[in-house]
């Protein structure tokens, strides 16, 4: 108590006196350093929920920040404000040309939640000196940042557009792989996979590097299939894996949380395994049998019934959806499907392509 005491009698000294504060008593420094960085933390959460709430449009998310800015709010006492002494804060003066410039969205998130983790972490340490509970708390919202950035960095404008996506383009081999693809991108596609297995690495990388290009001057987003080396090399938005690919977690490293990682599911069991990983998307079928899955039986529009109960991120129902029982996906629960054949072989993609994006819409 005799200590708060005299720290007040400092604070009012050099605040009417206007003489800049040196470090003559210790707790007028702590007081400065937690309203520093109980500012830096709240500030930071207010940037990120912002994008939560306007970028992304998830409630669950915008709710945890406010939370955490709140619980934050609470500990700011008045007597931390008091200390403050912006005039001669020689770190006012001080930045670097890297926070001048910010080039896209995400690396406004990540700035901003790199600075609420490095100022927690403060809090969490000079806290303990001001209240062994505030250090605690601290030390539990450094946690939930962890999350938070994961999550977040996971909802970037990839992830945006992923969640918007009701048709997803499988590509095959064919002669005319851009000028179809193409064709689908006018008529409303807005996802698309990259995906042939019988060519030559140099031919695989050429023909991504022009549909990457062709994807994005059409906002679309662009996965290659299987090849996590390839979509690192042509940089596409993602990477989609089968059941005996690389494994998930090592895919997850090599990319990042920014890209996408989708998983194929075929029933309840590798639904449950994928899940446990946290794909950004799956895969569900085959829903009938196809030559894509040769020799694959098909799981059927029970299994769709089970990922419309179940499924909490988003799917796409795919394996031999064509024009003629695109309904009765939709009908099963589907909201969103992945088609090859019936795009690829169209005499007319554009058309092909908006008549399954008015079927979806329309749910049939």
């Amino acid at each position: 108590m005799v200590g708060l005491k005299r720290a007040n009698y400092l604070l009012k000294f050099y605040s009417l006196t206007r003489i800049s504060m040196p470090a003559l008593h210790p707790t007028v420094a702590l007081y400065r350093i937690l309203d520093a960085n109980l500012d830096r933390a709240r500030e930071g959460l207010r940037v990120i929920e912002d994008w939560c709430r306007f970028g992304v449009n998830d409630a669950k998310l915008s709710e945890q920040c406010k939370t955490m800015r709140q619980t934050l709010g609470q500990w700011h006492n008045p007597i931390f404000r008091s200390a403050r002494d912006t005039e001669g804060d020689l770190g006012t003066s001080i930045t670097h040309p890297l926070e001048r410039v910010r080039s896209d969205i995400p690396q406004v998130l990540q700035a901003n939640l790199c600075r609420i983790e490095e100022s927690l972490r403060v809090l969490e340490e000079y806290g303990k000196i001001h209240s062994p509970e505030m250090g605690a708390v601290m030390k539990q919202l450094r946690y939930q940042t962890y999350t938070l950035d994961s999550q977040i960095m996971r909802s970037s404008p990839r992830h945006a557009k992923l969640h918007q996506a009701q048709l997803y383009l499988v590509t095959a081999p064919s002669e005319t792989l851009l000028e179809t693809v193409e064709a689908s991108l006018q008529g409303g596609l807005s996802l698309v996979q990259y995906r042939d297995k019988n060519v030559d690495d140099d031919i695989r990388y050429a023909n991504a590097i022009k549909l990457k290009d062709l994807c994005h001057r059409y906002d679309a987003l662009f996965i290659v299939n299987d090849r996590v080396d390839i979509a690192i090399a042509v940089d596409a938005d993602g990477v989609h894996l089968g059941q005996h690919d690389l494994p998930y977690a090592f895919a997850r490293q090599l990319l990042g949380a920014d890209k996408i990682i989708g998983r194929s599911t075929t029933s309840p069991e590798e639904f449950a395994m994928a899940m446990a990983e946290r794909p950004d998307y799956i895969g569900v079928g085959p829903v009938h049998e196809t030559p894509t899955k040769a020799g694959k039986a098909a799981s059927g529009y029970e299994y769709v019934k089970y990922a419309a109960t179940h499924c909490t991120i988003p799917w796409f129902a795919i394996g031999g959806i064509d024009r003629d029982n695109v309904k009765a996906a939709i009908e099963a629960g589907a909201t969103r499907v992945s088609v090859v054949r019936s795009i690829m072989s169209s005499t007319q993609p554009k058309l092909t392509t908006q008549y399954f994006l008015s079927q979806i819409r329309g749910r049939g």
